[in-house]
C-alpha cells in the first residue's frame, strides 16, 4: 500500500523537545483512540515516549557527530496511522543513521500477527484466539526503531526498537531491545554495553537482563551462517506478565539508556586509524547484516506485509556491504577472532 510522504528541510537539534512535540502532533495526526477500544491510555503514553525517545537519541548522536544533521520525513499510510523518520548520512562519524516512529493502526490478516510475534500459540484453525486464517484482525503498533551505521570499522553499528502492540479480542505486548553489532572483539566495550543494559534491566527485574541477553543471541542468528548477526545485547518479545504500567517503565528506562550505552563506545574509536583491508571486512560483516535483515527480521516482515512504508522499513540496511565468495578469516586473526565470537556467544558480565 503506498503511503504520503512530506520532507522536512530540518534536522532534530532543537533541544526544546515540548515545543516539537507539538509541532509533530500537528503534521502527523495519529490518535490513539482505536476502533476496537482496549487501553488507550496507554496507546497514547508509549506514543509520547518513544517520540521523547527519538529526539533524545538523535540529539545525543549529533553531538557526537558533530557535522551530520537528522533530516525529517513524516509519512502517512492511508490505511491507517503513520510516522515520522529521521535519516542522517554523509555524517562525519556516520555513514547512515536512521530513527523511525511508527503509529499504525487498521486491520491485518491472521499470520501478519504471527510473523510480527513467534511467542503467539496457534490455534487449530492456524491463527491465534478466536480468529479463523485468514480472518482480518484489527490491531494498534506504535514502535519506535533504529540502525546507526559508522564509518570507522572500529565503530560498532547498533540498532534498538521497542514497541507497544494491541489487537482486538485483548491481546496486548511489549517489545524490543537492543544490540551492537561490531567487526571486531573490544572486550571494553562490549562490557561497557553490556553493562549498561544490564543496570537496566536490574532496575526492574533480576531476571530480565540474564534471559533477554541469551535472547538476543538466539535471535539474531542468521540460520543458514552459523552465526549471529553481532555481539548481541538485549531482546524480548510477548512481555506482558506483569501490568502494562511496569513494563512501560522498563521500555522507557531502556530506550532512553541508548546513547549512554553506545555512544562511549563510539566516542572511544571515532578518530581511530583503519587500513583497507580492515574497511572491506567492515563490507563483509555488513554484507551478513543484510542477509539477516532481509531474510529473518520479524520487523521487517511485518512491515511489508501490512503495508508499512518501504522507505522507512528498509532504512535499516547499510548503504554499503560485499559479499566475497568463499571467504574465511586468516587463523590467528582478529577478524577470526570475530568469527568464533559470532558462532559461539561469550557472556561480557
Amino acid at each position: 500500500m503506498p503511503t504520503k510522504n512530506t520532507s522536512m528541510d530540518s534536522s532534530c537539534g532543537s533541544r526544546e523537545s515540548s515545543g516539537q512535540l507539538r509541532r509533530l502532533g500537528e503534521l502527523l495526526p495519529v490518535p490513539a483512540e482505536a476502533e476496537f477500544g482496549g487501553n488507550a491510555e496507554m496507546r497514547s503514553k508509549v506514543e509520547q515516549m518513544l517520540r521523547k525517545a527519538q529526539l533524545h537519541v538523535c540529539n545525543s548522536v549529533e553531538e557526537v557527530d558533530g557535522e551530520g544533521k537528522f533530516q525529517e520525513d513524516i509519512w502517512s499510510r492511508p490505511d491507517g496511522g503513520g510516522g515520522l523518520t529521521r535519516v542522517m548520512t554523509g555524517g562525519k562519524v556516520w555513514e547512515k543513521a536512521g530513527c523511525n516512529l511508527a503509529v499504525v493502526h487498521g486491520t491485518m490478516p491472521a499470520e501478519a500477527l504471527l510473523a510480527a510475534n513467534d511467542q503467539l500459540e496457534k490455534n487449530e484453525h492456524g491463527s491465534v484466539g478466536k480468529f479463523k486464517a485468514g480472518d482480518k484482525i484489527r490491531f494498534f503498533a506504535c514502535g519506535l526503531s533504529s540502525v546507526m551505521h559508522p564509518k570507522n570499522p572500529h565503530c560498532p553499528t547498533m540498532h534498538f526498537n521497542y514497541r507497544y502492540f494491541e489487537t482486538e479480542g485483548g491481546l496486548w505486548w511489549f517489545g524490543g531491545g537492543t544490540d551492537i553489532t561490531p567487526v571486531y572483539v573490544e572486550e571494553e566495550d562490549m562490557k561497557h554495553f553490556h553493562g549498561t543494559y544490564k543496570k537496566v534491566c536490574d532496575n526492574h527485574d533480576k531476571e530480565y537482563y540474564p534471559k533477554f541477553k541469551k535472547w538476543a543471541d538466539e535471535y539474531f542468528n542468521i540460520k543458514h551462517r552459523g552465526e549471529t548477526r553481532g555481539l548481541g545485547g538485549i531482546f524480548f518479545e510477548n512481555l506482558c506478565d506483569k501490568s502494562p504500567e511496569a513494563i512501560f517503565n522498563f521500555c522507557e528506562e531502556a530506550a532512553m539508556a541508548v546513547p549512554d550505552a553506545y555512544l562511549p563506545v563510539i566516542s572511544r574509536h571515532k578518530e581511530q586509524d583503519f587500513t583497507q583491508e580492515e574497511k572491506d571486512w567492515q563490507l563483509v560483516r555488513r554484507g551478513r547484516y543484510v542477509e539477516f535483515n532481509l531474510v529473518y527480521d520479524r520487523g521487517t516482515i511485518f512491515g511489508l506485509k501490512t503495508g508499512g512504508r518501504t522507505e522507512s522499513i528498509l532504512m535499516t540496511l547499510p548503504l554499503q556491504s560485499s559479499w566475497l565468495y568463499d571467504h574465511h578469516p586468516e587463523p590467528g586473526s582478529r577478524e577470526a577472532d570475530a568469527v568464533d565470537a559470532f558462532k559461539n556467544p561469550r557472556e561480557w558480565v
